[in-house]
């Protein structure tokens, strides 16, 4: 008995107190922070840099929802025109606010994140169930989801908690390209969730297609039929992310 009290007290609280405010290491890339008045480089090879076609110009953007965070922009500018901030709070409920320019700073990228309708709040604001789907990818976004609900995140003390079958769910988090074979079964899994849900996409595969956006053997048809609510980009995304991106959708403090 003594052991295991000796090992609880020297692993200390694991759990991050304050996911509002969390410290995380500087070597994360998060929000990027452009500056196009110190662009020395050609544009166009700037834009030849990015392998998801991510980097637009005239005016020089980001797309978000493209990015994979591989930090090949930051690494070609060489006079700091793009560097990317450990500012991890990215998420947004349009995908144009995933397209960030000069102008954006954490706090104004931060308001772009609008609250849920007065129905949802009614029902999900108190305890969220979601359903999630890898459709196709990695299984980087899955790790990162699942870390969501672990002993130094644990998202299960905001009430929001994956779940294991649609039925249960209010709601289903989509990670992956959405490749042919996993299109019906996306399909069956929303038709199963209870009315009113919401649709999360979770990971730049989600949101775009990622490095997988030009292969034949996605079918991405689910999305141009329902509305997505929330979407949370990386390349995976980090757990704060996804579950600052969720309380604010939430209109939780």
């Amino acid at each position: 008995m003594l052991n295991p009290l000796q090992i609880r007290w020297q692993l200390g609280h694991q759990t991050i107190s304050d996911v509002r405010h969390a410290a995380i290491d500087e070597k994360f890339r998060g929000l990027p922070k452009i500056r196009e008045e110190e662009l020395r480089e050609d544009p166009e090879a700037l834009r030849r840099q990015c392998p998801t076609q991510a980097i637009l110009t005239g005016p020089l953007r980001i797309d978000l929802g493209k990015c994979i965070f591989c930090g090949d922009c930051e690494r070609f500018c060489k006079t700091g025109a793009i560097r990317f901030t450990n500012e991890y709070k990215i998420a947004a409920t349009a995908r144009e606010d995933l397209m960030i320019d000069g102008s954006l700073t954490a706090q104004s990228y931060r308001e772009r994140i609008k609250l849920a309708n007065k129905e949802l709040l009614r029902i999900l604001s108190r305890s969220l169930r979601l359903r999630s789907v890898s459709a196709g990818g990695c299984p980087a976004c899955d790790m990162e989801l699942n870390a969501c609900s672990n002993v130094n995140f644990d998202m299960g003390r905001f009430g929001i908690e994956i779940v294991a079958s649609p039925r249960h769910a209010d709601g289903i988090v989509i990670t992956g390209p959405i490749s042919e074979n996993m299109a019906q079964p996306l399909q069956d899994a929303y038709e199963a969730v209870p009315d009113p849900k919401i649709i999360i996409l979770a990971g730049s595969c989600a949101i775009s297609g990622g490095v997988f956006a030009s292969s034949p053997a996605l079918k991405r048809d689910f999305l141009k039929k329902y509305r997505v609510d929330l979407y949370v980009p990386g390349c995976p995304f980090h757990p704060l992310t996804f579950i600052n991106g969720v309380l604010d959708f939430l209109g939780r403090t």
